[in-house]
């Protein structure tokens, strides 16, 4: 409906002045660059602090510094990832307030960023763990090893590059998406590398979990975008919130802070889910590098660690019970990580993690803290500890472990207690990849502005639809971050505006529609081909 068309319908057959594109060109003044600049420069210089403090609290002589020299490297390669992720990510909340001339430019992006910030800092931590949970189990156990390296570089390296391809044509891609096709690339070249069938390679439940979200989230914003218009006409009937702008008139203040309110909360969402999937990384990265430092949580209180021991005499009676009647000589580990492998238990499954579940108790009890647990020895706890989290996770969602609501309970518990012990992050993690993501929305965020803003509907974005389009996108990024699975952003809020224009009546441009689903199919194979194929170089480099 054309702004003269739409006048007549409410009453008023005066033509009003059609909305004009907002200014995208007005660059930073010189206070704000130096600003930029000096908050870069003093993040870097905070996480190289940090490190130093945390690696000299455990009292290890440093005998070389090649180690710390592939740390920064590595760091660099992963903030890198959250800075472009941010740039990348912006337009989805700032393109609304952009273009009903709710926020000048500069200022929206400046305010996303800020709101990014805060979103990272106050973030659950689960999306983080829930995207390194679809790594190879054998890689995150030696990720302190060239394949650990070359795991690491490949999947960040590739996912940076297909974003930077995306960005340069406009398109609204997902980092998230891209993160994932990453991780399974790397999955699967380790396992075709290691001669196995190259399915074996990725947790495929937990993919298909996390697949499911990514595709059923563009088409929940698309509906509930589209709906929440239609809602919002038959609830509120004044025209002026179904009105494009007049020229570069501000919209009215009960408008214009709503529309701000859905910017700021799609940029808190945001930075609460994207933001953990580069601390993720970030932790495997500091443990496969400073063990010493990283691999145990040493902040865990005593009481913890007091209530660890009671979860894993618990958790070892309803294992040990299980694997009654068998016994296991030698090493349980080879037999657990076989079952973690191929998921499938066999007659020595439970015996061999009840030996390990017992040698992961008497560890810590014998060190009585994690804070005592000697250097040399923080790798190889660790690493059963996290070997027997997994065990256990998928020992849960077996339909033949044979377990009961009570027994399920306390293994619960103590995966509860195991993961309090190795799946943490510090907080100076969380500042660094505020502060990467939060800067990166301040920079590169003109061209997929104008895709979101002019390219999605055939008619100029109305109030009512920035806020549907804004308001669906903030409760679903924020809902999936409570349950820990990684959405797009990009997906659920270009989805969202094509919803609206549907609903509208407005039309949508289906050259962009169809380029925005091109890149939507792309995203996961082209980032799969390429993760493998960096995987495989940089293999034969390390």
């Amino acid at each position: 409906m054309t702004d003269v068309a739409f006048d007549r319908a409410v009453g008023d057959p005066t033509p009003v002045q059609p909305a004009s594109r907002p200014n995208l060109d007005k660059g930073f003044n010189p206070l704000t660059m130096i600003l930029f600049f000096g908050i870069l420069a003093a993040g870097l210089l905070f996480v190289a602090y940090s490190i130093y403090v945390d690696i000299n609290a455990t009292g290890v002589r440093v005998t070389t510094y090649l180690p710390y020299i592939l740390l920064f490297v590595a760091l660099l390669i992963a903030l890198g990832f959250e800075f472009v992720n941010g740039f990348h990510d912006t337009a989805n909340a700032v393109a609304t307030v952009i273009y009903t001339h709710s926020l000048p430019a500069e200022v929206a992006v400046m305010w996303s960023g800020f709101f990014n910030f805060l979103g990272v800092l106050l973030s659950s931590g689960a999306v983080a763990f829930g995207i390194v949970s679809l790594l190879p189990v054998e890689l995150i156990l030696q990720v302190g090893s060239s394949a650990g390296f070359a795991m690491v570089f490949a999947l960040l390296i590739a996912a940076i590059l297909w974003n930077l391809g995306t960005w340069f044509f406009g398109l609204p891609a997902s980092s998230s998406h891209t993160l994932i096709g990453s991780i399974i690339g790397v999955g699967v070249a380790n396992a075709v590398m290691r001669g196995r069938d190259g399915t074996s390679g990725v947790d495929w439940t937990k993919a298909t979990e996390i697949g499911y979200a990514l595709l059923l989230s563009p088409l929940f914003g698309f509906l509930c975008a589209a709906t929440l218009l239609l809602l919002l006409k038959f609830i509120v009937r004044n025209p002026a919130l179904y009105a494009a702008p007049e020229g570069n008139t501000p919209p009215p203040l009960w408008i214009r802070g709503l529309l701000i309110a859905t910017c700021t909360g799609v940029s808190f969402a945001h930075g609460s889910n994207d933001g953990q999937k580069g601390m993720g990384l970030i932790m495997l990265i500091l443990i496969g590098t400073v063990p010493t430092a990283y691999a145990l949580n040493r902040a865990l209180p005593e009481s913890q660690v007091a209530q660890f021991q009671k979860t894993s005499e618990a958790a070892s009676k309803v294992i040990s019970a299980k694997g009654a009647g068998h016994s296991i000589i030698g090493d349980p580990r080879p037999a657990v990580t076989q079952y973690i492998t191929v998921r499938h238990i066999n007659e020595g499954t439970y015996p061999s993690l009840a030996v390990l579940v017992k040698d992961v108790g008497d560890q810590v009890a014998r060190y009585g803290t994690l804070s005592k647990v000697p250097a040399e020895a923080v790798g190889n706890t660790r690493n059963d500890m996290y070997m027997t989290s997994e065990a256990i996770r998928f020992l849960m969602k077996d339909k033949e472990n044979d377990l009961n609501k009570e027994e399920i309970a306390t293994l619960n518990a103590y995966k509860g207690s195991l993961d309090a012990a190795t799946k943490f992050i510090p907080t100076w993690v969380k500042i660094a990849v505020a502060i990467a993501l939060g800067l990166g929305t301040m920079v590169g965020w003109k061209r997929i502005v104008i895709t979101v803003g002019e390219k999605i509907g055939k008619s100029h974005l109305t109030y009512a639809q920035g806020a549907s389009a804004e308001l669906v996108a903030a409760g679903t990024i924020g809902a999936a971050d409570v349950f820990g699975l990684p959405v797009s952003t990009t997906h659920v809020l270009s989805s969202g505006v094509a919803g609206t224009m549907a609903a509208n009546g407005s039309g949508l441009q289906w050259a962009t529609i169809r380029n925005l689903l091109m890149a939507w199919v792309l995203t996961l194979p082209c980032a799969i081909m390429l993760s493998a194929t960096l995987y495989v170089i940089f293999s034969r480099m390390f």
